[in-house]
């Protein structure tokens, strides 16, 4: 059996699990779905407008009882308005990504709030903890959207090694072995993002899900490196087009302009050849649909048979 770590005791859930915060796809079902199924679901504020994410996270509270976190994207023109939303709902958990939490946590933390940002480095993962977050989430580039320059293999136990607070994997997990080798570096907890986004509730778009069923070890692509913000997508007429552009020196501009409501036209229209189609190299081991809880019972019970499965030869070695 697993042993029970710091991050199921921290957040009060049951299988050591926090969902990505995908913006148009980490909605109040998708959620509630995976906080009843006994992970961490979460709800993207992305750049909602503060009124739909008041209504998302009410709608998350009459469909869960279970701890559930909000995501701020805090280079999002919403972020400070999204900070009072969750403010005045008083929303248990926080996770941060694209900047640093410090205005999230002087504001959140005295209302009892645990926050927790996605890292990409050691010094970032320092930082944070000096700053008073309550655990991390060290993610690496294998990650489907925005994306570091270090993979999850490397970066977890160096994060580990410096910092004293819980540590939560995320990129590249997918299944039992993933969780696994995650707790082999280190850490205490994973986020998966790829696979919940086939989930059941998932309101990702059907052509998005099969875009990722489909997928293979290659399919995924990283565009936008000239904006100091790469992101991680399967590769069609729209990243060939990025590739174009930044090998013709384009201006920060254009590839704005290129990139602006991408992501929603791939999640809620299906338009999987011109849509920003954002998905982890974990991709190419996202079989099937099915009800997240369903995800999270087959990813821990993977993880308790490969286990068992490196006792058994650990024990013959000797």
């Amino acid at each position: 059996m697993l042993k029970r770590t710091r991050i199921q005791d921290l957040l009060g859930i049951e299988y050591p699990i926090t969902q990505g915060g995908m913006a148009w796809v980490a909605n109040a079902n998708l959620a509630a779905a995976v906080s009843n199924g006994g992970g961490l679901g979460v709800v993207a504020a992305g750049s909602m407008p503060p009124e739909l994410l008041d209504a998302e996270i009410k709608r998350v509270r009459k469909m869960t009882n279970k701890p559930f976190a909000v995501n701020i994207m805090l280079m999002s023109p919403t972020a400070e308005a999204a900070i009072e939303v969750i403010a005045e709902n008083r929303v248990p958990i926080v996770t941060t990504g694209a900047g640093s939490p410090g205005k999230v946590i002087e504001r959140l933390k005295p209302l009892g709030t645990i926050i927790i940002p996605v890292i990409a480095s050691v010094a970032h993962a320092r930082r944070v903890e000096r700053q008073g977050a309550d655990a991390v989430i060290a993610e690496g580039m294998e990650a489907g959207g925005h994306i570091g320059e270090i993979t999850t293999m490397v970066l977890v136990p160096q994060v580990v090694d410096a910092v004293d607070i819980p540590v939560i994997a995320a990129g590249g997990v997918a299944d039992g072995r993933g969780v696994i080798a995650a707790f082999a570096l280190g850490a205490e907890g994973v986020q998966v993002g790829t696979r919940f986004v086939c989930a059941t509730e998932s309101p990702a778009h059907e052509a998005y899900k099969e875009a990722i069923i489909k997928a293979t070890d290659r399919s995924t692509v990283i565009t936008g490196r000239t904006t100091g913000h790469p992101v991680r997508c399967i590769k069609n007429k729209l990243t060939k087009k990025f590739d174009e552009l930044e090998s013709k020196g384009a201006s920060l501009e254009e590839l704005e302009a290129l990139g602006t409501g991408r992501l929603r036209a791939a999640v809620i229209e299906g338009d999987i050849e011109w849509g920003s189609v954002m998905a982890g190299q974990s991709a190419g081991m996202v079989k099937k649909i099915q009800p997240a809880a369903e995800i999270i019972k087959d990813l821990f019970s993977d993880a308790e048979r490969v286990l068992r499965q490196m006792q058994s030869y650990l024990l013959n070695e000797k």
